[in-house]
């Protein structure tokens, strides 16, 4: 739990096996989040949100946040705070509208990676539009931490607030990067929160999902 008072620990960014490349079931999720500690998790499924709406409607030991990672030709974009699913391989200019049209948040998840579908250069022009709400600034999975300091220092640029995220495709990943932070309740006390929060997180690679016998 967090360490003050009206704080929370948040994961911005993890998956389940509704991901199709995960295997975190929403029962090993709920085992995990009381572990760790976690108060608040973003489910942020690639191209789905069933998992996620799930895991709200029933209960997991901790506050569900509805999310998709989406796919998009410039790279991959997350919405939180959604409704609805929203399909991949859309543009990303109307994946970004589609968000906002349910009132959701555009978070911009590992986008200096070159490993994974990043979104690179474009998050500049993403930025200069005010078309990003957050940038991740630590995620768990990158080994090169300069991509992770590059994209905090794009954030501070734009005044952007910075998530961080286990992106966990595995329970033992859950809570590697998590946020300690003020309450909130809604997207804009999310963002209003993040000013103040703090990081804690590590490298974590993603374990194998079967072992040799």
């Amino acid at each position: 739990m967090a360490s003050q008072p009206g704080w929370v620990r948040a994961d911005c960014h993890l998956h389940t096996i509704a991901s199709g490349d995960a295997w975190t079931t929403l029962d090993q999720l709920a085992e995990r989040v009381v572990a760790v500690g976690l108060d608040v998790v973003f489910i942020t499924d690639h191209n789905v949100t069933t998992a996620a709406v799930t895991a709200m409607e029933r209960g997991i030991g901790a506050r569900v946040i509805v999310g998709e990672e989406i796919r998009t030709p410039k790279g991959d974009i997350i919405g939180l705070y959604l409704n609805e699913r929203i399909p991949y391989v859309l543009p990303l200019a109307e994946v970004t509208g589609r968000i906002r049209a349910q009132g959701g948040l555009i978070y911009a998840p590992h986008p200096f990676d070159q490993g994974r579908s990043s979104l690179g250069a474009s998050l500049v022009d993403l930025c200069e539009t005010g078309q990003v709400d957050v940038i991740e600034i630590f995620n768990a999975k990158i080994i090169n931490q300069d991509a992770n300091k590059e994209a905090a220092e794009l954030a501070a640029r734009y005044s952007l607030p910075g998530g961080a995220g286990s992106d966990a495709h595995d329970p033992v990943g859950i809570g590697a990067a998590y946020l300690e932070m003020p309450d909130f309740d809604g997207p804009a006390s999310f963002l209003s929160s993040l000013g103040r929060a703090t990081i804690t997180g590590e490298y974590r690679d993603y374990a194998p999902r079967f072992t040799a016998s």
